[in-house]
Parts: C-alpha cells; sequence; structure tokens
C-alpha cells in the first residue's frame, strides 16, 4: 500500500525546508553587503505582492511575498541586472552613492554575490556535523560478505572476503563509499581494485541497472552489482574532527552532484531524473512523515542543492555575476553593459525554460498529474 503523507504536511514541510534556506542565502548577501557598508532597500522572502512587512531603522524594507520560490536582497544602486554605473547612479549625492552596491571594489562585490551561495554549503556542513556529533560517522569496513547469485560483482569475479580499496577511480576507504559510484553508474563498467589474500586484483564490475520503488510510490533507477558488507559501525569522532568531517562529507555530496548533472549532459543518465519545486516539496512531505531527523538531512542536500546552482556560471545567478566579475579582473574593464544585459535575458529565459520543463515535464509525470488529466478527459 503506498502512503502519502498528505497535502497540509507537504506544503508545510516544504516551507519548513525552503523558506529557512532562502533566507539564510539572501541573509549571506545582507550580511557581507553591510560589512562593506552597502544599503539594503529591500530584503524579501518569496516574490511577487507583498504579504507584509516592515521597515528597519536602516531603511530596509523586510517582506515576505505571495510566491514562495526564492528570495533576493535589493542594494542600493541595483537600477538594473547588470548594476551598471548609469547617469542616475552618477547622480546621487556622494554619502548616498559611497552606500551603493556599484561603488564598491570589484573584490567587494564579488564577496557580497558569492556569500549566498557559500552560507548553503556552510549551513549544510553544520547539519551534517551536528549528526556527525550526534550518531557518529559509519566506518563499515570495505570487505564483501555477500555476494548475490548471479550479480554484476559475481560475474566480475569477486568473491566473499574481498576488501575493496578502489572503486571507478576513487578511493574506498569503508563499504559506504562504494554506494555513490554505484548507484551512479548503471550500465557502465567500473574499474575496481581489490585486495584477496594479500594480493592485488584489477577487475572490471558492470553495475545492473535497478528500478525500484519505495513505499510512497516514488520510482527509482540506479545501478547495483549485488554486494554485502558486514554489520553498519558508527563510531564515534571527536569534536574537534567533526568540522573536517562535515566538509569532507558536503565536497563528497558536492562532487556526485555534479558527477550526476555531466552525465544527464552526455546522456548516461534521463532528464527525467531531474526535479523542480512540486517534487522538493513531495519528498518534503515524505521526509516530514517518516520523522525530523530525515527532514532536517534533506534540508541539508537542498541547501547543498542551492548552493551549488548558484555558482553555475549562468547569468541571473550568482554565479554568472562572478563570471562578469572574473572577466573584469582578466580585462581590467567591466563587460560591455550592452553585453550583460543581452546575456541576462539569455540567462532569465532559459532559467525560466528549464524551470517550467522540469516542473510540467518532470514533477507532473512523476507525480501522476498527467495521468490524472489524461483519466478525466478520457
Amino acid at each position: 500500500m503506498i502512503e502519502t503523507p498528505g497535502i497540509l504536511l507537504t506544503v508545510l514541510a516544504f516551507m519548513a525546508v525552503i523558506g529557512p534556506l532562502v533566507f539564510l542565502h539572501e541573509m549571506g548577501h545582507y550580511l557581507v553587503g553591510r560589512w562593506f557598508g552597502v544599503k539594503a532597500e529591500a530584503f524579501s522572502i518569496g516574490f511577487g505582492r507583498e504579504i507584509f512587512g516592515w521597515t528597519d531603522k536602516r531603511g530596509t524594507r523586510w517582506k515576505i511575498g505571495w510566491a514562495q520560490i526564492g528570495g533576493y536582497v535589493r542594494f542600493a544602486g541595483d537600477m538594473s541586472p547588470a548594476s551598471e554605473a548609469n547617469e542616475e547612479w552618477k547622480s546621487l549625492p556622494a554619502a548616498e552613492r559611497a552606500k551603493t552596491f556599484q561603488s564598491k571594489a570589484l573584490w567587494q562585490r564579488a564577496l557580497i554575490v558569492l556569500a549566498g551561495p557559500v552560507t548553503n554549503l556552510i549551513v549544510a556542513m553544520v547539519i551534517i556535523g551536528a549528526f556527525v556529533g550526534l550518531n557518529g560517522i559509519a566506518q563499515t569496513p570495505a570487505v564483501v560478505t555477500q555476494i548475490v547469485p548471479g550479480s554484476a560483482a559475481e560475474k566480475a569475479g569477486m568473491v566473499k572476503g574481498d576488501k575493496i580499496i578502489e572503486l571507478g577511480g576513487k578511493t574506498v576507504e569503508r563499504f559506504e563509499d562504494i554506494f555513490m559510484p554505484v548507484r551512479t553508474s548503471a550500465g557502465m563498467p567500473l574499474s575496481a581494485k581489490i585486495v584477496r589474500n594479500g594480493k592485488d586484483i584489477t577487475l572490471t564490475v558492470t553495475p545492473t541497472a535497478v528500478r525500484e520503488k519505495d513505499r510512497f510510490g516514488n520510482v527509482y533507477n540506479f545501478g547495483k552489482i549485488g554486494i554485502g558488507g558486514g554489520q553498519p559501525v558508527f563510531e564515534r569522532v571527536p569534536f574537534y574532527e567533526i568540522p573536517g568531517i562535515a566538509f569532507d562529507e558536503t565536497v563528497s555530496i558536492l562532487r556526485s552532484m555534479i558527477e550526476g548533472i555531466w552525465k544527464i549532459i552526455i546522456g548516461r543518465i534521463p532528464i527525467d531524473e531531474l526535479g523542480g519545486p512540486l517534487k522538493i516539496a513531495q519528498i518534503s512531505g515524505q521526509a516530514a512523515s517518516i520523522g525530523w531527523e530525515s527532514l532536517v538531512y534533506l534540508a541539508a542536500l537542498v541547501s547543498i542543492n542551492l548552493g551549488f546552482i548558484n555558482l553555475l556560471p549562468i547569468p541571473m545567478l550568482d554565479g554568472g555575476h562572478l563570471s562578469f566579475y572574473a572577466a573584469e579582473a582578466i580585462r581590467r574593464r567591466p563587460v560591455s553593459i550592452r553585453t550583460q544585459e543581452w546575456a541576462f535575458r539569455s540567462g532569465l529565459l532559459f532559467l525560466l525554460t528549464f524551470m517550467l520543463f522540469v516542473t510540467f515535464h518532470n514533477d507532473f509525470k512523476s507525480l501522476g498529474i498527467w495521468d490524472r488529466l489524461a483519466g478525466l478527459i478520457g
């Protein structure tokens, strides 16, 4: 029987995940901008018409918009996407002009923009670090204790007792390191270095494509080689080691995301695997129904996603701004306003098109909305 968390729980869980992450992302921009003396005219969670808000003593309007799909900080002087020093900016009094975004040095503007995505990554590290501190870290030995008959591992020549030290070019230190390379490599040969009876052996194993459905009805496609390890081992770690472990885990997740997107680009993973806001809302509700730990860990994954996506060199995203700043640093003069405006319009069109595709094609399909509509019409 398929479980459903319900609309109310789904909406509340989605808001509990996205709202704080968007707020913290924009707060990163805001705090670094304030540190450099830039005035923030508006700080908004959500877009569109203001539901409610207030203005603080610094003149910043803090508000909530009706469309809860993002947020923004509008700094003084942000009169266009390119934030150019136009005539309107030049006509400002010197004291006011000094508080604008454009008046700051290139490195300061870059840090203000970079602060948002970095904050998301830091939030993820804090969450992961908290889990490590509470539960310890999995350190199950990377020794094969089970082989499924007829599996990819058996066909590759693996046997019980093999210790895997490298898989797909990546060092394996614990059994948990095997999961992600196998999961994202269905049908793709992986080089596996193992130690058997004290001797190093290299095998080639090709994960079998598996399609499974969870208790919520979600269908997952992933690779599987058919091995098992020993009883999971969790070890407590000294407090001072937690930040380093959290950093490594965050980088590992980020690397997996990058590899996943690259495999989608080259066609090794179907684009249907991408999820939009509706899919995130659905998963948020499901995670909340499992328990608060699942929801908080999901927030860490979404935070890494937000940080990564915003660093992509696409105009309208933070990474697009940083790309122009990098070009400005190399050329020793800003990219022309016309080029920037053209790029930002193109970037906006790309993002809107991509969002519509992911939402109406992937999300509607995975949620069964198109099938329901077809049933109603039929």
